[in-house]
């Protein structure tokens, strides 16, 4: 039997699969290909009465854009493979949604299930000072966030260690991480922006009427079906928005404990409070149980949304997909060997390195907040609202009628830093889409959205280390 790709091969299937479609020389393409710097480490940490040695790894995939930038993933399952998969697709990622970061990625390899949160919280700060030791963080170099089994907790540990060690000499030093609480210098709407992200871009392409029609589904988001396998921060919010800005139904939800169905919707924010209460998304009221958990991947529905890690559908389970499309909400759940058998199959399928952008996007938010010392909103909202208040006024003049409180407070609000959040993380999603379905439509030989979202983001690459006169 054929072994199935591992992930850093996926990524490196679609790249080159991508790069014929350019007219980019192969020694440019392999510059762009090749993950510039791997730092493996390992360290003692004292966890009881005894110490482990922890290893972990942060890898730089590209110095065109300086920082680079990338979450760190605490799992039991890392390794230098793929965390060289996460950071290449990190730099096709940001170059992707114009955000001017190179991509990169850590891994912290424990299960944080099995540690208390102080024991945590001393693998972090160790894993940080490695990182300082090396050059490996800081806000014009390299900017962590969170990602897989890491949250703004981590990050806040992070920042103080930096600090510790550089604050005084950096005054940006608020910018070494992404991801923070608000009150650590975070920014509003960055720990749902990834499932938000997901959602608009869902959005996006269920009301393309072109591709619809192409697929056999009717434009619009409301009324379809949702399928979601992975109930954590970026699956939940994604589900959570879809119901309730798109009108769409969940039919079903795959976590570690099993998979829930129903022939109606599962309200994803009861199933959330149910789940906090029982520990379990089983027995969930109105859901059944599926003996057979993996068989999430065979549910009818409209969209597919893996929201949990790499390698999810693969050659052994594609065929059973009956989704309309996936969206890849995770990185990397769809192998390249499963690939091809969905796009044989008439399957859309929407890539992570564009679906899940929104997480990058609004860390970039954050970061330039950092920089700026300065609150998104704070010098314009009083303004703008009094504009507005004074067009209202106008209009009530001018026409005799009087608007009422409560719609003139709508009508005149000024944007809150949640606000330009979400409309700037609404306009990435947007434009990028548009720019991938333009190579798509441009090209008759690129027969999926991968392999667009590719070239996209492989011409912007190149055209940075054109500019900058690396290959002249």
């Amino acid at each position: 039997m054929k072994k199935e790709s591992s992930f850093l091969q996926s990524v490196e299937y679609n790249f080159d699969r991508a790069a014929v479609h350019t007219s980019h020389h192969q020694g440019l393409l392999s510059q762009i290909k090749v993950c510039n710097s791997v730092y493996q480490m390992h360290f003692p940490v004292k966890i009881g009465n005894k110490y482990e040695v922890i290893e972990a790894y942060r890898v730089q995939h590209s110095h065109h854009r300086l920082p680079t930038k990338g979450g760190i993933r605490y799992s039991h399952l890392v390794d230098q493979e793929e965390v060289m998969a996460l950071a290449s697709l990190m730099t096709f990622k940001c170059a992707l949604v114009d955000v001017p970061f190179g991509g990169a990625k850590g891994g912290v390899k424990v299960s944080p299930r099995k540690y208390t949160a102080s024991q945590l919280e001393r693998i972090t700060r160790r894993y940080t000072v490695e990182l300082i030791r090396k050059n490996f963080i800081g806000p014009s170099m390299d900017v962590p966030a969170p990602d897989y089994g890491t949250g703004s907790r981590e990050m806040a540990w992070i920042l103080d260690t930096y600090n510790t060690f550089k604050g005084g000499e950096v005054i940006d030093a608020a910018g070494c991480v992404t991801g923070k609480p608000i009150n650590q210098n975070g920014v509003r709407g960055r720990t749902e922006a990834t499932g938000r992200g997901v959602y608009y871009g869902i959005r996006e392409l269920l009301n393309d009427k072109k591709l619809m029609k192409k697929i056999g589904l009717a434009a619009g988001t409301a009324g379809k079906t949702m399928v979601v396998q992975g109930l954590g921060n970026v699956g939940s919010y994604t589900a959570r928005i879809s119901q309730d800005e798109g009108d769409m139904r969940v039919v079903g939800v795959a976590e570690i404990e099993g998979t829930i169905v129903s022939d109606t919707n599962i309200d994803v924010n009861k199933l959330l409070k149910y789940r906090e209460l029982n520990k379990t998304i089983l027995g969930f009221p109105g859901t059944r149980t599926l003996e057979n958990p993996k068989e999430w991947v065979s549910l009818e529905c409209d969209v597919l949304v893996p929201a949990a890690l790499e390698s999810q559908i693969t050659s052994e389970n594609a065929h059973h997909v009956k989704a309309k499309l996936i969206a890849e909400a995770a990185n990397g759940p769809v192998t390249a060997d499963a690939e091809k058998i969905l796009i044989e199959k008439g399957i859309f399928i929407l890539p992570d390195m564009y679906l899940n952008a929104g997480g990058v996007t609004v860390s970039y938010f954050e970061w330039l907040k950092n920089l700026s010392h300065m609150r998104f909103g704070r010098m314009d909202k009083r303004f703008k609202q009094n504009t507005y208040l004074n067009l209202v006024s106008l209009v009530e003049k001018l026409t005799g009628k009087t608007i009422d409180d409560r719609e003139k407070e709508v009508l005149t609000k000024g944007g809150d830093e949640i606000d330009l959040v979400r409309s700037g993380l609404e306009e990435t999603m947007v434009n990028a889409y548009h720019d991938i379905v333009r190579t798509y439509h441009s090209k008759r030989d690129i027969k999926d959205l991968r392999c667009a979202a590719f070239v996209c983001a492989l011409n912007k690459v190149a055209n940075d280390y054109l500019t900058l006169g690396v290959f002249p």
